[in-house]
Parts: C-alpha cells; sequence; structure tokens
C-alpha cells in the first residue's frame, strides 16, 4: 500500500495550522511526523487517517494500482492517540467486544486474546478499565488499534503513560509491524525515531 500527500493545509477559523505538506510512505515502512506542541501533529495525522478534512490538498492510498475509498481506507487503518477515551466502567472484554461489532468483526477472540496477552493484559481482561492504571489503559488502547488487523498503524506520542516495560512491548510491535504494513508515528521523543525511515516536520504557523 502506498500513501500520498499533496499539498495539505489547513486552517481553523482562518489561523492557518499548516501549509502546503507533502509526503509519501508506503508498506514496509515508518513515516515519522515531528514538531513542536501546538505544530499541528496530531491534526495532521487526523486528516492523513481520513478523521478531519483537510482545507486544501489531498491525500491518497493506493494499493495494486487502485485507489482506495474512504471507507475501504478507515476500516484498513488503526489509530491510537492519548486523548481516545475507553468505557470506564466496562472490562477489558466489554470494550473490545463492543468495538469488534462496531466494525462488524465475527472471529475476533483469538486475535483479541494474543493481543491482550502481548500487552501484558492477561489476567486482567475481566476487570474494569476505571481499575487500570494509566499505563494499563495505554496498553489496552494498542489492544484496540490492532484487533482488526490493520495496514496503517497511525499512533500519537507512542510512549504516553507507560512504562519501561510497555515501552519495550510497543517497541517490539513497532518493529514487527513495519516489516509488511505502513507505520507513521506523530512524536517528538528521539528514542521513537529509530524506527523512521522517513521524517516530516511540522514548524508552527507564524
Amino acid at each position: 500500500m502506498q500513501l500520498i500527500a499533496e499539498s495539505i493545509t489547513k486552517y481553523f477559523n482562518e489561523h492557518i495550522i499548516f501549509k502546503d505538506i507533502h509526503f509519501a510512505a508506503a508498506s514496509g515502512s515508518c513515516l515519522a511526523v515531528l514538531g513542536p506542541n501546538g505544530s499541528g501533529k496530531t491534526t495532521l495525522m487526523r486528516i492523513v487517517s481520513k478523521l478531519l478534512a483537510p482545507t486544501a490538498g489531498t491525500v491518497t492510498f493506493n494499493e495494486n494500482g487502485q485507489v482506495l475509498t474512504d471507507t475501504e481506507i478507515r476500516y484498513r487503518i488503526g489509530f491510537l492517540g492519548p486523548y481516545l477515551e475507553l468505557y470506564q466502567d466496562l472490562t477489558a472484554t466489554e470494550n473490545l467486544s463492543f468495538f469488534a461489532k462496531i466494525r462488524g468483526l465475527t472471529d475476533y477472540q483469538p486475535a483479541m486474546n494474543r493481543l491482550l496477552d502481548q500487552f501484558g493484559l492477561k489476567g486482567r481482561e475481566e476487570d474494569p478499565v476505571r481499575a487500570y492504571s494509566s499505563g494499563m489503559k495505554q496498553r489496552l488502547k494498542y489492544v484496540f488499534a490492532l484487533l482488526h488487523q490493520p495496514d496503517v498503524l497511525f499512533v500519537d506520542e507512542p510512549r504516553s503513560n507507560l512504562d519501561a516495560e510497555g515501552i519495550a512491548r510497543v517497541y517490539d510491535l513497532f518493529s514487527e509491524f513495519k516489516k509488511e504494513r505502513l507505520l507513521i508515528l506523530a512524536t517528538n521523543d528521539s528514542e521513537d525515531l529509530q524506527f523512521a525511515d522517513e521524517r516530516i516536520e511540522i514548524r508552527v504557523a507564524g
């Protein structure tokens, strides 16, 4: 799969966030989006993942010479950010099952069990999420983002709320994911950049 972003521009109430951003990335690689706080990294991630429309410019995903529709893209991406919320009074399993039904997934239990184990949540999956630490909640968000086995994974602030063990698990995931699929990270952490094959930097609009 190939991603091409051309002349991406975004305004909010006539205030320019960024202008004329161009880049390309493909499966088997990692793209890092860099920039200081307030530069629009999260906004760009939402635009590229088809969660937000740009003011101008285009984002295209191609596969085998075919341009994917926005609906096709949304079903084939995973998105994770610190601002995404979980249902606090539901268990991890209940949260994931609800998400799976919205996605139209049926035989998702094997993937769910594998991911819960991969992120160190096995044995805690029937606890309500409100009983989780902030790090456990972040790990569960990774399970959410990966449950439908996406071809593209967007991660905003990959290390947010994670301890050393959690970071190690996430980094193991990144190493495997980028071998055949497309990983896109929004980060300012130099440690995350070890995975980056390409980088783009957004500057605060003046």
